[in-house]
């Protein structure tokens, strides 16, 4: 069973209007798989405890665990993760938890990752542990956001694309200047426009709201793809 740990932080970085990176280490930590993810525990001073599961960024080995987290207006937990929390501040973690939603090299299969907002969180852990290994399966990422400014990991991404990793970004309030297609939302027509083929039989993993994710894996399901081969985690209501 896995026990409550203590990690501290060690660094955030603002990623977007709503969104922030937390580096938080953490004696003990095991490392983890590509996709996996962790639940945080909050301590009020009145003893209150709110539990919240999120994401890992980070891959690998190491005592290092990054997160990044979007904030919900209405949330108990990311609006202090976002706004307030500094280096040098403690944060209590569990993990890391789950086998299924991941992503290691010996899948030599073509790999179609699809992300909307802050669910690229467990996919630029693949795309990492893709670029790490030095895999030569192809990967690809489709990434809807609002706009260019709602982009996690945007600079990290761009350096990432190579001859088997490459990036579509589906912008569904407003668009960089010059960009060819106005916004739009990731319907059936985009995502067989751009992701790999169902005759190409991908692994594919969608991550985001839980709207999108359900709208995105019957789409996939609709152009060929084998339930089966489609792996989703999804966050809200």
């Amino acid at each position: 069973m896995t026990d409550w740990k203590v990690g501290t932080v060690t660094d955030t970085r603002t990623e977007t209007p709503t969104g922030r990176s937390i580096t938080i280490s953490v004696d003990g930590w095991p490392g983890n798989l590509a996709g996996q993810h962790l639940d945080l525990r909050l301590t009020a001073p009145d003893g209150y405890q709110a539990v919240r599961s999120y994401s890992i960024a980070s891959v690998g080995d190491g005592s290092t665990v990054e997160l990044a987290v979007d904030r919900f207006p209405t949330g108990e937990v990311s609006p202090y993760l976002v706004d307030d929390v500094l280096p040098g501040d403690q944060l209590e973690v569990k993990g890391p938890l789950g086998r299924w939603f991941v992503w290691t090299p010996e899948d030599t299969r073509p790999i179609q990752l699809v992300a909307g907002g802050s669910g690229i969180v467990p996919l630029i852990a693949m795309a990492r542990a893709h670029a790490m290994s030095g895999s030569t399966t192809a990967f690809r990422l489709l990434y809807s956001v609002r706009t260019p400014e709602d982009r996690f990991f945007a600079d990290e991404l761009a350096s990432l694309e190579s001859e088997t990793f490459h990036v579509d970004y589906v912008y569904t309030r407003s668009t960089p200047a010059d960009w060819p297609t106005p916004p739009r939302r990731v319907t059936r027509d985009v995502i067989e426009a751009l992701t790999i083929s169902a005759a190409d039989a991908p692994g594919v993993f969608v991550c985001g709201p839980t709207g999108f994710v359900e709208a995105v894996a019957r789409a996939l399901v609709e152009l060929g793809h084998d339930p089966q081969s489609v792996k989703t985690e999804r966050f809200g209501g």
